[in-house]
């Protein structure tokens, strides 16, 4: 699991072993980010941009990225300054090809074996996580999707949202483990006393406080390592 236990590190280790939830993030978590899955769906929104504000490519990416950074989400940002309907942008942006996003028996496999409920928590929408997990072959072993709808539209790593998503599934923080691929985005997971697990990438936006106290175990392969800690 990890090369060298502290008896820190063997307290939240064996808080894995006994964790009773499991909250994993989707995009560029349960598919690894080759998979450039996501590259789709930026280009998506930037071509929405152009088409619902009128301008071209660059203008567009420009407030893209600048509403990413200022708002936590791009359809954030729209909503608030632009007034856009934010189930008519979900719909255009997650129409892609999801060919890349292979079937994976492994991480299947692994999370049969994984004890505990395990919930899905996405700044993007149902519909697109069922795709995804449709295409990894692994919707059946998730009983929720929490999704930027059940937030409010309102994107990690809002502290409210977390405090929502525990209040609507009766979660208790202290015997729960999340996975994530934005590093900042499992701080208030800590805060709440979630144990928290980074899956590395080489996004530097993704990377952002990675090296922070609320990161607990940090992982390449979220698959290698589901199925190391369920002991195949």
């Amino acid at each position: 699991m990890d090369a060298t236990l502290s008896p820190e590190t063997e307290t939240r280790t064996d808080r894995l072993r006994e964790a009773e939830t499991w909250i994993f993030d989707l995009d560029n978590t349960l598919y690894p980010a080759s998979c450039r899955l996501f590259d789709q769906v930026d280009r998506n929104i930037t071509r929405f941009i152009m088409q619902f504000l009128k301008v071209k490519w660059d203008d567009a990416y420009r407030l893209q990225k600048g509403y990413f950074r200022h708002h936590g989400t791009t359809m954030r940002g729209l909503m608030d300054l632009h007034g856009v309907d934010p189930d008519e942008f979900l719909e255009f942006v997650h129409e892609i090809d999801l060919s890349p996003v292979a079937a994976n028996p492994e991480m299947d496999a692994a999370l049969a074996r994984l004890p505990g409920r395990k919930i899905i928590f996405t700044n993007g929408s149902v519909a697109h996580a069922e795709n995804v997990m449709s295409s990894l072959g692994v919707g059946d072993h998730f009983e929720a999707i929490f999704d930027i709808v059940a937030s409010d539209y309102r994107p990690k790593p809002e502290q409210e949202i977390y405090q929502n998503l525990v209040r609507a599934h009766d979660i208790n923080p202290e015997t729960t483990v999340m996975v994530e691929d934005m590093a900042r985005n499992l701080k208030p997971a800590h805060d709440m006393g979630m144990v928290c697990v980074w899956v590395t990438s080489d996004n530097d936006w993704a990377k952002d406080s990675h090296d922070g106290e609320h990161v607990h175990h940090v992982v390449e392969d979220l698959t290698a390592w589901l199925v190391e800690i369920t002991g195949d």
